[in-house]
């Protein structure tokens, strides 16, 4: 392992082991994906299945009525945040949210991933035992018949919490038995809303990876068993990968361009990094250069970071680095990134910032404050990414080398928000009462 922090740039390692929040610029943007990559089809698959789902959504949660079956999310312009947090509002661009914070049923970007694989399990399972023409009609698989059939299985994930939200609520809603093990980290009151919807919940000392480990053997051991793997499911990464084509619409509608003169900068929070990877594949695969995506990850858990600066394929956690994991920012507090996502991001993301627990507390204040938007801490991390870009050295090295500077005035800034909207009013005063502290 020693020899792998050797090939740590000194300066980093030593940033990244006193928590200094940085910006990472990633080297190795622009190469070619691996061969094994998925592709357009994969994405374009999983885009066709949540189409022909819509209507079956739309039966099974009364909340998706309003838009015929689709998990989506509003594009809002955030000119009053913009004004207050950055340092140059005139030369700024235009800033955004897009509110996976508000998505229906399970209220964060883990409905996007969630909701695709257990979609695709059931049509799977559905199909195979002849209840489902491969053509027929996804509401079939709302019948008494499937979900008899669907009781026999048992879907499993370990969870910080949002995953295990938005697996176990899909899988409930069409019949499965579903167990979510959650972590140490994982809140109280998304234990409890599982449990409300019939979800067996199983608690551990251990961290994320400890649930995961402790999901995995028991579905192994059930010949019934289906265990949703954050860290390596192309269908929860496929899922993700989908949101981009309808972001492309609603920023056409917003008046939007996407071009070399027109630049589009999106920064998302990155736990284990299936969401903010899946969604970063599906906007490279629309935009291509165009688009520059940045994950913001907690100076304690900045898993991916220390994978790609690593530039090894072993996996590297950061633990190894000597950090603890240990953040107010649940949903990202993981120690080891996605061994699927991280070879991808090596070519495609364009660098990685880490914030203190101290910013996200001001910046989930600062979103309230400004845009009177609701958010847990996990999901105001990526608010700092514009000044990071506009105002920092790496920020400006960046823009150089992509012959960005003078086209700052036309950008589009997409600050990508994950989780919110189902926290209890108790714990959204607790948040402020914290970041009151802060100043």
């Amino acid at each position: 392992m020693n020899s792998i922090l050797k090939s740590f740039p000194s300066n980093l390692l030593a940033q990244l082991q006193s928590r200094t929040p940085l910006l990472w610029l990633n080297p190795g943007l622009g190469s070619s994906l691996p061969k094994d990559a998925p592709g357009i089809a994969d994405v374009a698959e999983a885009e066709a299945r949540l189409a022909r789902c819509a209507g079956l959504m739309a039966t099974l949660f009364p909340e998706l009525k309003a838009s015929a079956g689709r998990i989506e999310s509003e594009l809002i312009a955030t000119p009053q945040l913009q004004q207050t947090m950055s340092s140059d509002p005139e030369c700024a661009g235009s800033w955004f949210i897009k509110a996976d914070h508000a998505l229906p049923i399970a209220g964060s970007i883990k409905a996007r991933g969630g909701f695709h694989e257990i979609l695709a399990l059931a049509e799977s399972i559905a199909i195979d035992h002849g209840l489902l023409l491969p053509d027929g009609d996804r509401l079939q698989l709302a019948s008494e018949a499937a979900r008899t059939l669907f009781a026999r299985y048992t879907v499993t994930v370990g969870s910080t919490g949002n995953l295990g939200l938005s697996i176990g609520v899909m899988a409930a809603a069409l019949g499965f038995k579903a167990v979510v093990h959650m972590s140490t980290d994982a809140k109280a009151w998304k234990k409890d809303r599982l449990r409300l919807r019939g979800v067996e919940v199983v608690e551990h000392d251990g961290d994320y990876a400890a649930a995961v480990a402790a999901g995995r053997a028991q579905s192994q051991a059930d010949p019934y068993g289906y265990f949703v793997d954050d860290e390596h499911s192309l269908m929860l990464f496929l899922g993700y990968a989908a949101a981009a084509r309808h972001f492309a619409v609603q920023l056409k509608a917003a008046g939007r361009t996407v071009d070399a003169t027109h630049p589009l900068f999106v920064y998302i929070p990155c736990g284990v990094g299936g969401a903010p990877g899946g969604i970063t594949f599906g906007l490279k695969a629309l935009f291509g250069e165009h688009v520059h995506c940045f994950f913001a990850e907690p100076v304690a858990s900045p898993c991916m970071l220390v994978q790609l600066a690593s530039q090894q394929n072993t996996p590297l956690s950061v633990y190894d680095i000597g950090l603890d994991n240990i953040t107010e920012a649940d949903g990202l507090a993981v120690g080891q990134a996605s061994p699927l996502v991280s070879p991808l991001m090596a070519v495609q993301l364009s660098g990685v910032f880490t914030v203190s627990d101290r910013q996200l507390y001001t910046q989930l204040l600062q979103v309230l404050r400004t845009e009177d938007i609701a958010l847990e801490p996990s999901a105001a991390a990526g608010v700092c990414g514009p000044d990071w870009l506009t105002n920092s050295d790496p920020g400006r090295t960046y823009l150089r080398h992509h012959d960005l500077e003078h086209h700052l005035n036309d950008a589009t800034h997409v600050i990508w928000t994950t989780g919110g909207s189902l926290v209890p009013p108790e714990e959204h005063r607790r948040f402020l009462s914290i970041a009151a502290q802060y100043g």
